[in-house]
């Protein structure tokens, strides 16, 4: 009779254990649970590097580094900066980086050539912008037939907004002379005369504004509402491996997203970190971006959804951006931004203990 004794407290102490087990997994997940606990006694927080260039579309990436870096639980997502995307697509190519920030087409092209990655969330939306030199006679885009117009690449978002400009003014691509110029470049090219306009995403059109040398023609929040720009773009092992890492990634980018959309003293706040310790630029400028007015860019609705991209898929096999057909299950996993919690992250005010962050050298 002696080992019943042991049996029924056994019995009683491994059902209510599968209870908890249960009620973590409901209501936190048990992959974050864990990580917690690991943290909790003594284990490492858990870091992931994530790839940006120093514009307004990629905002959400600074903000999500520095508030997790002024936090003592959760993960540390560090921000590397680059200067263009083809360093940044070939690291993450190779392995050597894990996550980054692209723009669409250029994820879709990732994983059309077999590049093992997947779009998980949208940055921004808007945030592009047409701009012509201040004195410029234009008053809306066909009057920019046959000039010249610069772009940032082949495989720019911006270049669809123009192909689909074109279609609905009854004018083709070949109507214009395009000229590819990289984007810190555009507003420098506007003023002597180098190019008759150009169409880029933010701060490149704050730029001309605030110098007074340029003017925006035509906002895409205006004629293309809800465009779709960047996203962030993770390699698949890492998504298989770690699922709750990229979650909380996620859901930080979400709901950093959502303060940013609070308000201007919130977009005030990110503008002065993210220019002073990872942009290299003056704040200013970017608040600028961040209010004139205050939906030019916008970080809400970032759910990557099927029908958005298949206009864009459209659009790129009608230039040629594309040659095939790409489906949306090849180059994006919308899972993690459909279970991203719905609650506002505060970004901490800067306390001046920031450390610039120092950027990749191009190869």
């Amino acid at each position: 009779m002696k080992p019943m004794k042991w049996k029924i407290p056994a019995a009683v102490l491994a059902g209510a254990l599968a209870l908890y087990a249960l009620q973590v997994t409901i209501s936190v997940g048990w992959d974050a649970w864990l990580a917690d606990v690991k943290t909790m006694f003594g284990g490492k927080q858990q870091q992931l590097v994530v790839g940006f260039l120093p514009v307004t579309c990629h905002l959400t990436c600074p903000v999500v580094d520095w508030t997790t870096r002024h936090s003592d639980s959760g993960s540390l997502y560090e921000s590397r900066r680059y200067s263009e995307f083809p360093t940044m697509c070939e690291d993450l190519s190779e392995g050597t980086l894990s996550a980054a920030f692209l723009n669409a087409p250029l994820a879709m092209s990732l994983a059309a050539r077999g590049v093992p990655a997947k779009l998980v969330t949208l940055g921004h939306r808007d945030g592009s912008a047409i701009v012509v030199p201040a004195a410029s006679p234009a008053k809306e885009f066909k009057d920019l037939r046959g000039k010249r117009v610069l772009i940032p690449s082949k495989f720019s978002n911006q270049q669809l907004w123009m192909a689909r400009l074109c279609k609905q003014n009854g004018l083709q691509l070949s109507d214009f002379e395009w000229i590819i110029c990289p984007p810190p470049d555009m507003p420098a090219l506007l003023e002597t005369g180098g190019c008759d306009a150009y169409v880029v995403g933010e701060p490149f059109c704050a730029r001309a504004e605030l110098a007074g040398t340029g003017r925006v023609l035509l906002q895409v929040k205006d004629s293309w509402p809800n465009f779709i720009s960047c996203g962030l773009v993770v390699r698949q092992e890492l998504i298989d491996s770690n699922p709750a890492l990229i979650q909380e990634l996620v859901d930080g980018i979400h709901g950093s997203g959502m303060w940013l959309e609070q308000g201007l003293d919130n977009r005030n706040s990110a503008a002065e970190v993210a220019g002073r310790y990872y942009y290299n630029q003056d704040p200013k400028l970017l608040q600028f971006v961040l209010s004139k007015p205050i939906d030019r860019v916008r970080y809400d609705h970032l759910t990557p959804l099927k029908a958005d991209f298949e206009e864009i898929v459209e659009l790129g096999l009608e230039i040629g951006m594309f040659t095939e057909r790409i489906e949306f299950e090849v180059f994006a996993d919308p899972r993690f931004s459909v279970q991203a919690r719905q609650e506002p992250i505060a970004m901490p005010p800067d306390d001046g203990k920031g450390v610039p962050v120092v950027q990749v050298r191009t190869k």
